[in-house]
């Protein structure tokens, strides 16, 4: 086993088509999840549900989501990131065309108790999505590759929001609500078809050599089993202390991402045909881009692949931007400013749940990691769904409970969340120096 990164032209161009296909297919993930964000307002509107009442389906979602990452982390270990991605797709699709046919046939009793099940089983099948990214990239791709490459991967599935975001307003304007399900469906669909021919397991699965990755795992022969990766990732004090910072990260990422629509909408008077709308779905992708590859190159070259100090700057980073986002009183600057805080909630989710979980759980058990730390960040972001929501109807946006009332500023949205980008940076000054260990199996 060659212990180098001087990879082979061959080498690199098949990996390519190894990971772009499962980042394409990741994307689509995103539109079968985030399709929800998008017409979770409308669905309110038609069946005279309250930010509260449909919080309670986001979170029924969410909750799903993070008990599922954590049980199908060991699993996806076990049977391979391939699979898991086939298993995940077929599964996402399915449910997403059975709310799109159920809504297209007149479905109008029991919405919560119903969607609710149905989103929590599209987010069990969702969660196969990241543990199967990370899973098969920890065995291509070196330790010191990982920073850099997890910002270009991040970038792959910031177009994910762009995909439900920008072609979600697109599908309302041009068919019925409905067809927001059932379009990313058949986009899942089609990539469960390329990634069946595509996507290799392991270089050795493609033709190529496996080498030694430089992480948790290398130098390892231990049997993958339960108690391999009990040891190995849910008694790691390294990655206990991410899982916490992931919490925070979790609320702060979906307590944007969730209200965003509404906010332009009865803040700033702002829906789904307006420029404003397209800056800000677009600058989530843009900033996703930008922050997740500032991340990765931080890292890797200015901290020699250490993530916990550029996980810091960007918490930082995300308090001011949510600040200046709570107090700005322009609709477009609003909508820049919410491009201009995903930079750095999406840099840090991505250099924690994608690179992070590599490092410190090792390709042998990267899924089991991975699943554990997008597993709390899920558990945070449900408190978004009924918590926020229930904030939000009570108090309004600025803190003022007046039915109807339009403010000029987002005081108590941006003051919920905030404390959450505080604690995270301080629990990365707590483990400045983590780096993982290579032959600490042995």
């Amino acid at each position: 086993m060659q212990d180098t990164i001087n990879h082979s032209k061959a080498y690199r161009k098949r990996r390519f088509f190894n990971w772009f296909p499962l980042g394409l297919t990741y994307a689509t993930f995103y539109m079968g999840r985030y399709n929800f964000n998008v017409v979770k307002g409308e669905l309110g509107h038609l069946f005279h549900l309250d930010k509260a009442e449909m919080g309670i389906i986001a979170t029924a979602g969410f909750w799903t989501y993070a008990l599922s990452v954590i049980f199908n982390g060991p699993l996806a270990d076990r049977i391979g990131g391939k699979k898991a991605i086939l298993i995940g797709a077929v599964g996402a699709a399915a449910l997403n065309l059975i709310i799109g046919a159920l809504f297209l046939n007149g479905w109008q009793t029991k919405i919560i108790v119903g969607m609710s099940l149905l989103y929590a089983v599209n987010m069990y099948f969702q969660s196969f999505g990241a543990l199967s990214v990370v899973k098969v990239n920890a065995s291509w791709f070196h330790v010191r590759e990982r920073g850099i490459f997890g910002g270009i991967f991040g970038s792959m599935i910031s177009g994910g929001y762009w995909l439900a975001m920008q072609v979600g307003a697109w599908i309302l304007a041009r068919f019925g609500w409905q067809w927001i399900f059932i379009i990313p469906a058949f986009a899942m669909l089609t990539m469960f078809c390329v990634d069946y021919f595509l996507v290799k397991d392991t270089p050795a699965d493609a033709g190529h050599e496996n080498f030694n990755t430089g992480d948790a795992s290398a130098g390892d022969e231990t049997p993958v089993n339960f108690s391999y990766i009990a040891k190995k990732v849910f008694s790691n004090p390294i990655l206990l202390t991410i899982a916490a910072a992931e919490f925070c990260t979790g609320f702060v990422r979906q307590g944007l991402l969730l209200y965003f629509v509404e906010f332009l909408k009865e803040v700033h008077g702002k829906g789904f045909t307006t420029a404003e709308f397209s800056v800000a779905s677009g600058g989530i992708t843009i900033g996703g881009i930008l922050g997740g590859i500032l991340c990765g190159w931080m890292s890797d070259k200015l901290f020699q692949s250490r993530r916990p100090p550029v996980a810091f700057i960007f918490y930082i980073g995300q308090v001011i931007a949510l600040l200046m986002l709570g107090y700005a009183s322009s609709p477009m600057l609003a909508a820049l400013l919410i491009g201009f805080c995903c930079m750095w909630i999406f840099g840090v989710h991505g250099m924690l749940s994608g690179t992070a979980s590599m490092d410190f759980g090792g390709r042998k058990a990267a899924a089991t990691a991975a699943g554990m730390l997008d597993g709390v960040q899920y558990i945070a972001s449900g408190f978004t769904g009924f918590g926020l929501g229930w904030i939000l109807k009570t108090y309004g946006w600025d803190g003022i409970a007046t039915a109807g009332h339009q403010a000029a500023d987002a005081h108590i949205w941006v003051f919920s969340i905030i404390p959450f980008s505080i604690l995270g940076a301080l629990i990365m000054l707590t483990i400045w120096n983590a780096k993982p260990q290579p032959n600490s199996g042995h």
